[in-house]
């Protein structure tokens, strides 16, 4: 089966966990890539590791994302410009109740799963559109289709950019644009429960706790590294992923 044949792609959120996996499997599979994500450190050593491009920026600020477009037009000049974009960014603070929710948490939610996606696709779209076989990936999560007791900040802003994520693929097929959704389940990173648990380890460890095999996050760049490197004319909408464990959202075996 022929594969994406121009692989250029921006992966967002590369710092770490599955955005970070992904710039690894997909420089391992010879795709040109650019890592973005806030942390200039990690990138650079990341950078280091396995040749990808390195930018530093927040997906939230308008000035960075500008400066994202124009670093990956001069950096893909010479190999047919980007073809995929890859919108890893994302988190969750918190696990209070509506009733007790904190605006700022709800706040940052939406900017950085919703308004960041938002940000960075209408950023790319012309060039997308310039190439004639472009891809857009965008990382939801399960708990963007089944909502859950202190979840609803989360499920919110994920209900929210796995909307956005529906209405583009009707929107830019007749571009012939491949939208695609991963929506992961139980994945165990090294930071999400954490900043989500507000720095508390212990009690970002007991949400793992006695799961076997709970996914990790090469687990999950295996999946989008194979979606996005499938023959163009084939779109795998919304794959839904987890680990045998967790057989649905109220459902997890516990060891």
């Amino acid at each position: 089966m022929p594969e994406n044949s121009s692989k250029n792609a921006v992966v967002t959120g590369a710092s770490s966990g599955i955005g970070q996996a992904t710039v690894r499997r997909l420089r391992a599979e010879g795709w040109n890539v650019i890592a973005f994500a806030r942390r200039a450190d990690r990138l650079d050593h990341l950078a280091s590791e396995t040749g990808a491009a390195a930018f530093a920026g927040d997906v939230t600020k308008d000035d960075d994302v500008a400066a994202l477009v124009g670093f990956a037009a001069h950096t893909f000049a010479g190999s047919g410009g980007i073809d995929t974009l890859i919108n890893i960014a994302g988190g969750a603070r918190g696990t209070d109740h509506v009733a007790t929710a904190r605006d700022e948490d709800w706040d940052w939610m939406f900017q950085v799963n919703v308004m960041g996606t938002l940000k960075l696709i209408r950023a790319f779209l012309p060039a997308l559109r310039s190439h004639g076989r472009g891809t857009i990936l965008n990382l939801t999560s399960t708990a963007a289709t089944t909502a859950y007791e202190g979840g609803s900040g989360y499920n919110a802003a994920k209900f929210g950019q796995h909307a956005l994520t529906s209405a583009l693929r009707l929107e830019e097929a007749e571009h012939n644009i491949r939208v695609i959704e991963v929506a992961p389940g139980l994945v165990q990173t090294e930071e999400f429960a954490l900043n989500r648990l507000g720095g508390d380890r212990e009690a970002a460890q007991r949400i793992y706790q006695g799961v076997a095999e709970p996914l990790m996050a090469e687990d999950v760049a295996d999946v989008v590294g194979y979606a996005v490197g499938l023959a163009h004319h084939i779109n795998l909408d919304h794959i839904t992923v987890r680990p045998v464990a967790q057989a649905a959202a109220h459902k997890l075996i516990r060891r």
